[in-house]
């Protein structure tokens, strides 16, 4: 073989390793970044069962509720405000029922709540007074489209971006749209929970979801 097939057959085996090289720190550096550096809606999913129980009892996570099962007849296009129940959707008996029955596990459970943030339709704000018995309407977890216009959401995301105090959780009843807006994945079903971990500047990541009935096994095992 001549010498100047032999130097290029050289130079395209440097070039092969070098490209590997920059592949495999690419990797690395991907799939190694830190959890506080991961998107604002990482979705970890890593607490369940008593890991997620003791996390609580410990504060410092942000748990979002959807509201809990509603009359699917009814809609809120004829509503003229949000105090206009008689004319927005609404919690069923069976969602009365459900609510209550997450307020009754979380007590047993003896998780710490300060503020309990709702978005002001009635069936968001039924369900927060059904479960903790008090409920502060706040238009950051008001709903909306699932699609909205950029910005839509900013007040939502930087609320659960925001760091809960430690021997605290926040609770936020809200809907589906808003979450899954900035979230993504499946939507919550109503009733449904997701405990957060805010990162502050990093956002956040949510590190469960929490079916209703999951709070009274939960309770129930914890005995």
């Amino acid at each position: 073989m001549s010498d100047p097939f032999a130097f290029l057959l050289r130079a395209a085996a440097r070039l092969c390793v070098a490209l590997a090289v920059a592949l495999a720190v690419g990797f690395a550096l991907v799939g190694g970044l830190p959890a506080a550096a991961q998107p604002a809606s990482a979705v970890q999913t890593e607490l369940a069962g008593p890991a997620l129980v003791a996390a609580l009892r410990g504060g410092g996570y942000a748990i979002y509720f959807r509201h809990t099962a509603t009359d699917f007849s009814q809609n809120d296009d004829q509503m003229t405000g949000y105090e206009d129940c008689a004319k927005q959707r609404n919690l069923t008996d069976a969602g009365r029922a459900n609510a209550r029955a997450i307020g009754v596990s979380i007590g047993a459970l003896a998780i710490p709540f300060g503020e309990v943030l709702a978005s002001p339709f009635c069936r968001t704000r039924e369900t927060a007074q059904l479960i903790f018995g008090r409920a502060t309407v706040s238009a950051a977890v008001r709903g909306g489209p699932a699609q909205a216009e950029a910005g839509r959401y900013a007040a939502l995301r930087e609320l659960l971006s925001t760091p809960v105090p430690r021997g605290t959780n926040l609770a936020i009843v809200s809907h589906g749209n808003p979450f899954r807006a900035i979230v993504g994945g499946t939507y919550l079903a109503e009733g449904e929970s997701a405990v957060i971990a805010p990162r502050g500047k990093d956002g956040f990541v949510v590190v469960a979801r929490v079916p209703q009935e999951e709070w009274t096994r939960l309770a129930a095992s914890a005995k």
